[in-house]
């Protein structure tokens, strides 16, 4: 995991060495922690998250807050419905359809269906149980450096989870759409090709393709939004192989690129499956997948569908309430506005600076790839991790991503301000000056 915490080497107080201990007695040694010296948290309130000692840090990475921390707008929705009624779908309940037609409404309107599910990885798990049905295949195409989730069945095509994690022998992975890396600027046609290559590969070895599926920003490729409509050839040649085409919105959605509610509409595609996470419940764990009718057909005749906690009231409570408040406060607006602010004020000082090759992203989601230098675009994975760590000193917070773990993952709140991107920007330029 790129910037995780390594035992010894963080400056922190004796009280939080304790805990971390008492973290891997009780927890385990699978988890890890971010950030060369920990963070401590107790509290969050919109786009700041505040340690122990009272010190706040403008979280700068937290999609799954993208209202911001503690809105409280949802956390009343959760409030007022746990003490009313909290229960799943075997009941007739009418929050659930209000809320999955007015979620639905946000869709093109051939996605008039949707399931719900807690997570991302089991949204993407069900996709690929409606792909298999479908299809009658079990194909899957990614791209090299994806990640969809962490159940076994959705880990298996999920290559950024590392070498200890094997790819499933029906998966095949192609390069990610990356103009910068590659210096090349036809990124459709080459994409197009390179799932066709991946596609043939997998009838070579007696493999039905099922689906491509791509989270439509490619996050843990580097983000890499590329030029609007570069996706439609690949979602053709999956079509033309028999599979379906599954957009993960799980980063991309609810508004964050500014310039519509899901990703996949940048490209003029309609997806055949919708899987949705992190941020459709602010926090509280709820998720879907949006679907063509057609496709789920065969899915639902012969397999009962069922999740505990999958659609349960408090859940489409809070859903609904962040539904509400990015279409009332205009924040898919805010996130156009605020973005192109903070992306060009990075590009700005990002001017002196020659370890910042490449600055993209779209609305309130941006990759800075860093580089040894501007000529060779080099990646620096080790450059990267010390910005992403005097920046967390400096009291902002974001990751890094990438095949080389060397681009800057910047993802604020979609109630970013261009006062916090101001902050932001002078906080990364000091990093730039104080890290080699």
């Amino acid at each position: 995991m790129p910037n995780a915490y390594v035992p010894g080497i963080g400056n922190l107080p004796a009280k939080d060495e304790a805990m971390i201990e008492r973290r891997a007695r009780v927890l385990g040694p699978a988890y890890r922690l971010m950030y060369e010296t920990p963070l401590h948290l107790v509290r969050g309130e919109g786009v700041w998250l505040y340690d122990e000692e009272g010190r706040a840090y403008l979280d700068a990475y937290n999609n799954v807050a993208s209202l911001g921390h503690c809105h409280p707008r949802v956390v009343e929705a959760i409030r007022e419905q746990v003490g009313i009624l909290a229960t799943n779908t075997r009941y007739i309940h009418g929050l659930i359809l209000d809320y999955a037609e007015r979620l639905v409404a946000t869709f093109p309107a051939e996605l008039s269906q949707v399931m719900f599910a807690c997570t991302g990885s089991e949204a993407n798990d069900l996709a690929m149980r409606i792909a298999r049905a479908f299809t009658g295949g079990t194909g899957i195409v990614v791209t090299e450096n994806a990640y969809h989730g962490i159940s076994e069945a959705v880990a298996c095509f999920s290559p950024s989870l590392g070498k200890a994690v094997d790819l499933g022998l029906h998966v095949r992975t192609v390069p990610a759409p990356d103009a910068y890396r590659t210096g090349r600027g036809d990124v459709g046609q080459t994409f197009t090709a390179d799932v066709e290559t991946a596609i043939a590969d997998l009838r070579r070895h007696g493999i039905t393709p099922a689906a491509l599926i791509v989270d439509t920003l490619f996050t843990s490729d580097g983000v890499l939004p590329g030029e609007k409509g570069f996706l439609a050839g690949a979602v053709d040649a999956i079509h033309e192989a028999g599979g379906i085409f599954v957009a993960d919105e799980v980063q991309p959605g609810f508004g964050r690129t500014g310039e519509a509610m899901w990703g996949f509409q940048r490209h003029g595609v309609v997806p055949d499956l919708v899987t949705l996470g992190k941020p459709m419940g602010n926090g509280h764990p709820v998720s879907a997948v949006v679907m063509r009718p057609e496709v789920c057909d065969e899915f639902g005749r012969k397999a009962r569908y069922f999740n505990t906690f999958g659609g349960n009231a408090v859940s489409c409570a809070a859903a609904m309430a962040v539904l509400q408040t990015i279409e009332e406060d205009g924040l898919m607006a805010n996130s156009a506005a605020v973005g192109g602010y903070l992306m060009e004020g990075i590009r700005r000082i990002s001017r002196g600076h020659d370890a910042v090759g490449d600055v993209r992203g779209s609305g309130l989601f941006i990759g800075a790839e860093i580089v040894t230098d501007r000529a060779s675009r080099s990646p620096d994975r080790e450059r990267a991790s010390r910005i992403v760590n005097r920046m967390r000193d400096l009291g902002v917070l974001i990751s890094v991503t990438g095949k080389f773990h060397s681009a800057l993952k910047i993802r604020p709140p979609l109630v970013f301000t261009q006062a916090n991107a101001d902050r932001f920007i002078a906080v990364m330029d000091e990093a730039l000056k104080t890290t080699h």
